[in-house]
């Protein structure tokens, strides 16, 4: 049994758009798996489905089912989710500015139904992001980017996830942050066995970090492996790696490349 599956879901907004289109996924217990695409191709809808955050944007799952350790999740609401261990790093970072990093971790704090303290839980989540520790009595709003998305993931693990769910992480941040993070991800979900569903545009960072990826194109799942079969997959190298084929173009008149799960 599959620690986390979406099973041929479809969702559309205000009842018309169709954002997936039967999107079949697992991720294993302890795993970390990568979910790839373009801009608008359904990667966020995809998180927000599993999170139970489709409502406010007036998104509603039309079949299919998600399932969480055995468990039909479908009609929870996002707090009961998060109750389950599942937890969801919005796109955008989405932190408390007016409020200090330690008040941040606070107000994510489950309190009585924590298993931990939460002072543990505050070193913990400082233990991983020391510069957070050194800015804790300073408005959130004045960290850099950067330091921002690192207070996302530390207020995230404040509700001592399960399944951590991250869309962009990378985001607007310079390549040694980007890795930095990374590496912070990939040290959390070893150590401590989270499970991680990543969704990237940064698809060398993303692959470079994860054991499985999915690659979702208008809303469907076109091509699905572990991160070296990817890599070496020759569209994943030329659309989302900037490898693979190159084209002299003196020596032809008309050229379009094709993906080939789109011939």
């Amino acid at each position: 049994m599959s620690f986390l599956s979406l099973n041929n879901v479809e969702v559309a907004y205000d009842k018309v758009f169709l954002a997936i289109k039967g999107v079949s996924l697992t991720v294993e217990e302890g795993s970390m798996v990568a979910l790839l695409g373009a801009n608008g191709a359904g990667k966020s809808t995809t998180l927000k489905t599993i999170s139970g955050l489709l409502a406010p944007e007036r998104g509603e799952v039309r079949r299919g089912q998600v399932l969480f350790r055995g468990q039909d999740i479908g009609q929870l609401a996002p707090p009961e989710r998060v109750r389950m261990g599942l937890v969801h790093v919005m796109e955008g970072r989405r932190i408390f500015e007016h409020l200090t990093p330690d008040d941040n971790l606070l107000a994510a704090y489950p309190g009585r139904s924590a298993k931990s303290s939460f002072s543990q839980l505050r070193e913990q989540a400082y233990a991983y992001f020391p510069r957070l520790a050194e800015r804790s009595k300073s408005k959130a709003g004045y960290l850099s980017g950067g330091e921002q998305q690192m207070l996302a993931i530390a207020r995230a693990l404040m509700t001592e996830p399960r399944l951590i769910m991250l869309d962009e992480p990378s985001l607007g941040l310079a390549p040694v942050l980007v890795k930095e993070i990374f590496t912070i991800i990939r040290e959390i979900n070893r150590k401590h066995g989270v499970s991680v569903l990543l969704v990237e545009q940064n698809a060398r960072a993303a692959l470079d970090v994860a054991d499985h990826a999915y690659l979702i194109e208008n809303g469907n799942i076109v091509m699905s492996g572990t991160t070296e079969e990817l890599k070496r997959n020759p569209d994943i190298q030329e659309f989302y790696l900037g490898g693979g084929e190159r084209v002299d173009y003196h020596n032809v008149k008309h050229y379009r490349r094709r993906k080939r799960w789109l011939a």
